[in-house]
């Protein structure tokens, strides 16, 4: 790793991990992109720590990344990179766990959703929350209309919860959000090639503006979040909060996990993304 690339541990997960941030660049700008909050959407791991390797490389080397001054980009704007908000949960996807009986009750929370093919359907923490239901912002909505579909108890996916930040990893992003200010977010989900840039309405400065330039060098459609699906996720509450500018970046099309085929073809689409966040 590069000396100008720092690592910081902001909490652990259910079962211990770290949740490691990558800071880059030593600009007042503050940018703080995450990944995988949800389990079987871990490929977006991937592109954040492939975009940390070629960013920090062509900063190294006093180059470009997609069209822009990698130097530049670094004196301009600190760069938060999340690539892991849900360890556990991936790791249960990837079939990774090796403690008993931390499997076995995942496989009793899955047995009652026959629906969800399990592990590879399993979206939430390993205790069956859903991580970007998690966040102070229309909590309450999301727990009414995830009930209206029958999801009141720990699931693979759409628990919201006992209560908004009642896990550790959604705790973890939460305060270190608080702690930083940050003036853009983006939450990288899969799937659909879709862009999310708004709560409720909310009218955010240069929000539609920003996704637009992020739709012209990605190619993805700029959207409304569907209402069932609209409310406590991190981007919610970010704009909700702060009232700055997040996005919900939903990358690749198909079932997730999406395979590993289509990384190199997600990676191109979104670097443009990202190296546009660094730039607004």
């Amino acid at each position: 790793m590069y000396s100008f690339v720092r690592a910081k541990d902001i909490g652990l997960s259910v079962l211990g991990r770290p949740l490691t941030v990558l800071t880059i660049g030593d600009g007042p700008r503050r940018v703080f992109v995450n990944a995988a909050h949800h389990a079987n959407e871990w490929i977006t791991s991937l592109v954040l720590l492939r975009f940390a390797a070629e960013y920090g490389a062509a900063i190294d080397k006093g180059g470009r990344i997609f069209d822009a001054d990698a130097r530049a980009l670094f004196s301009s704007t600190t760069l938060h990179l999340l690539p892991l908000v849900n360890p556990d949960g991936v790791d249960l996807v990837n079939e990774r766990i090796t403690d008993v009986s931390v499997l076995a009750k995942a496989r009793r929370i899955a047995s009652r959703y026959p629906d969800i093919p399990f592990p590879d359907g399993w979206k939430a923490n390993i205790r069956g929350v859903d991580l970007n239901l998690q966040y102070p912002a229309g909590w309450e909505m999301a727990r009414a209309n995830k009930a209206e579909i029958g999801i009141v108890d720990p699931a693979p996916r759409d628990f919201v919860g006992p209560c908004a930040l009642s896990e550790p990893e959604s705790i973890a992003l939460y305060n270190y959000t608080l702690e930083n200010n940050f003036d853009m977010t983006l939450s990288y989900h899969t799937q659909g090639k879709v862009i999310y840039w708004k709560y409720l309405d909310i009218d955010v400065k240069n929000a539609l503006e920003t996704a637009m330039a992020f739709k012209n060098v990605s190619g993805y459609e700029v959207e409304d979040v569907p209402y069932a699906s609209g409310f406590a996720g991190y981007k919610d509450w970010f704009i909700w909060h702060f009232r700055r500018p997040g996005f919900t970046i939903e990358a690749g099309e198909g079932v997730s996990p999406l395979p590993l085929e289509q990384f190199d073809e997600i990676y191109e689409n979104n670097l443009g993304i990202l190296v546009r966040a660094l730039q607004a």
